[in-house]
């Protein structure tokens, strides 16, 4: 064995141990963040509080499963809200209709939408970027149509009436807003923590440089389309999963889960808080909540204020909020190693 090879077979041993590491400290902290937010209704009682992190939790799933397509793959979906209405509907009628267990329903809506995304994604990853986009967002309005349309099952336009059936499991009983905080923070914290290892995962990479070169990572022996593929079926599952948090927050699922709007907030949000950094996207969701809950309180043309903030990061600044915290942090770090 020459002393490249060993050193080459070093690097191999030293890497899943690396990755191991890293996953554990990952998994601490998430554990970390989860208690915090389990144990912050009990510094703070504001039911008001526990409604904007139930809210927090679903726009973020959804907001930071889409920049696992636009910041990590280069692929700019203004269609993923299709499946952020599809987890919303998907569960409402699944609890409604037959009236199984809520751990049952979730995940037979999670099966729903990996059947869903597989067949779309499966169309759209071929075509180039601006085709993936327009194409996406043709089948999110084929999907809002037929919400409107098939007023038997789906309530068309008014949306499901009567409320969602949330019978207890295992002493949780999701009609209790505490509950379903709690909850809502654990599919937070889980999905984030599942996302941050994909994206720090050699797939991760492997995205990362199909961004970059698409042409170049084919040439180097990936598959492209495969890669694409998968990435978005897993987004569009974490993307369920934000919208079923929404329909359990307001026990019921409407139309506008599945607009052509949900997808564009979804991209506002990873413009305000950044695509380069993991963080962004929730930091983003963060700011836009705040944003749209202050601006609609104080004044009646919120939609103005908000177009106008887009285009103050999108064409004034070009960078989200984190962008800038990186930047400013690198910096930092330049600045004392040269005076060192």
């Amino acid at each position: 064995m020459t002393e490249l090879q060993a050193e080459q077979g070093v690097q191999a041993l030293e890497v899943p141990h690396e990755a191991k590491t890293r996953r554990n400290r990952d998994a601490l902290i998430a554990l970390a963040v989860f208690v915090v937010l389990a144990l912050l209704p009990t510094v703070f009682s504001s039911k008001l509080l526990l409604d904007f992190v139930i809210r927090c939790a679903a726009y973020g799933l959804f907001a930071t499963s889409l920049n696992l397509l636009v910041g990590y793959t280069g692929l700019i979906s203004f269609g993923h809200g299709m499946f952020f209405g599809l987890g919303a509907y998907g569960f409402g009628l699944m609890m409604q209709k037959t009236g199984v267990p809520v751990p049952v329903a979730f995940v037979a809506t999670l099966g729903i939408t990996f059947a869903v995304a597989l067949v779309i994604g499966a169309i759209c990853v071929r075509l180039k970027e601006i085709y993936f986009a327009f194409v996406t967002l043709a089948f999110q309005m084929l999907i809002h149509s037929t919400i409107l349309s098939w007023v038997s099952l789906t309530g068309g336009d008014q949306g499901l009436r009567g409320g969602i059936p949330r019978p207890p499991f295992l002493g949780i009983d999701l009609s209790n807003q505490l509950h379903l905080y709690v909850a809502s923070c654990a599919l937070l914290v889980i999905g984030l923590f599942l996302m941050h290892q994909i994206a720090q995962s050699p797939f991760g990479y492997t995205l990362r440089m199909i961004r970059d070169n698409a042409t170049r990572a084919s040439f180097i022996g990936i598959d492209v389309w495969r890669a694409k593929l998968t990435i978005f079926v897993l987004a569009a599952l974490f993307a369920s999963t934000g919208g079923i948090i929404m329909a359990l927050f307001v026990s019921g699922a409407y139309p506008e889960f599945a607009y052509w709007t949900i997808s564009g907030e979804g991209i506002f949000i990873n413009m305000l808080g950044g695509v380069t950094t993991f963080l962004g996207p929730m930091v983003g969701t963060v700011l836009l909540l705040i944003l749209n809950d202050t601006v609609t309180r104080l004044t009646d043309y919120h939609g103005l204020v908000l177009g106008i903030v887009i285009l103050f990061f999108a064409i004034g600044l070009r960078k989200g909020l984190m962008d800038f915290v990186v930047e400013w942090y690198a910096q930092r770090r330049s600045g004392g190693g040269e005076r060192g």
